[in-house]
């Protein structure tokens, strides 16, 4: 029984009581939070999961150091945010600064990891490259370890608690439903970006042939440095978003959040955007009516089961295809 979701525990002290409406009422309430925070584990894995598709729809690379990038966005929003506080800056000003300024900065470093770790080896073995990935994962994890600390720092939650949402507090937070609209916003720009731009346009082409998108005039490398810039970006608001609704971090975080992601994304259809936002929201929801009905004791577990299952019964993922992958 150790470890078991107490949600058991709760219908059958409300059953030994007699009270039939309350199980009810308390079941449907259980199971609409239960959804909710599904859905919002689902957006942050499909924040970092784009960056996972997009690079290997472009170039056909698992970039293993991308869960990184979204640690070092949680991490350059809380030095930032202690910066502004001290200066005595209003809350919306910190936010607004502080995401800014994090998205930035994990730009540049998924600019410049693509120029260091990938661009090298762009026609050398996969194995080559995905080595260097892990590399270059283990370096930045240990970067960071080394310029901050081993220990767990709380992050601020800036994130207020809105009025009208009282009333539902107990089902869905304020913190969520701003990870909510602002995930939903992301995938709208990211939408538009690669259905109606010129980038985009060459982003589609880049994906399906790439000798073919340079015959026709197309700068690939171009192409595949903005990948990884909007992969890092997508990333870096996940990374303050989720710190700010956890209230903490550390250099270890993005190691596990990348996997979850990356599980995602191999869920919906590697190198697919619908379906690696799909394969994030299956996997929240997984995780969470599992954790919630069953035990808390085998989170990662319950997973990682479910990607075996994927990868058994529809090897291509949800939305995958057995031919090459286009975003």
């Amino acid at each position: 029984m150790h470890g078991l979701s107490p949600f058991f525990y709760k219908v059958i002290s409300l059953r030994a009581a007699g009270d039939g409406k309350e199980i009810i009422r308390h079941t449907m309430d259980y199971f609409l939070e239960l959804f909710l925070g599904g859905l919002t584990r689902g957006s942050i894995y499909a924040l970092i999961a784009l960056g996972y598709t997009m690079v290997y729809g472009i170039i056909e690379l698992i970039n293993f150091a991308h869960g990184e990038i979204y640690m070092i966005g949680a991490f350059t929003a809380l030095i930032v945010i202690s910066v502004l506080t001290m200066m005595g800056m209003n809350t919306i000003a910190i936010i607004v600064i502080a995401g800014f300024i994090a998205v930035v900065y994990s730009c540049a470093y998924g600019y410049t990891v693509e120029k260091i770790a990938y661009k090298p080896l762009r026609n050398a073995p996969r194995l080559s490259a995905l080595i260097s990935a892990i590399g270059m994962s283990l370096f930045l994890q240990n970067y960071v370890l080394l310029a901050q600390t081993s220990d767990f720092l709380p992050f601020p939650n800036l994130i207020p608690n809105f009025t009208f949402m009282e009333p539902y507090a107990h089902i869905i937070s304020s913190a969520e439903v701003v990870i909510l609209i602002t995930t939903t916003a992301v995938m709208i720009l990211l939408t538009i970006l690669i259905k109606f731009t010129r980038i985009g346009k060459a982003m589609r082409a880049t994906s399906q042939d790439r000798d073919m998108a340079r015959l026709v005039g197309i700068d690939v490398d171009r192409v595949i440095s903005v990948t990884f810039v909007v992969g890092s970006a997508t990333a870096a608001i996940g990374g303050v978003l989720i710190a700010s609704h956890i209230g903490m971090i550390n250099f270890y975080i993005g190691f596990i959040a990348g996997i979850k992601a990356f599980v995602a994304a191999v869920l919906g259809g590697i190198g697919s955007i619908p379906g690696a936002v799909l394969g994030s929201f299956v996997l929240g929801w997984t995780e969470s009516f599992a954790t919630g009905y069953i035990s808390s004791d085998y989170e990662d577990v319950f997973a990682f089961v479910f990607l075996v299952l994927i990868l058994i019964f529809r090897p291509a993922g949800i939305l995958g295809r057995t031919e090459k992958h286009s975003i």
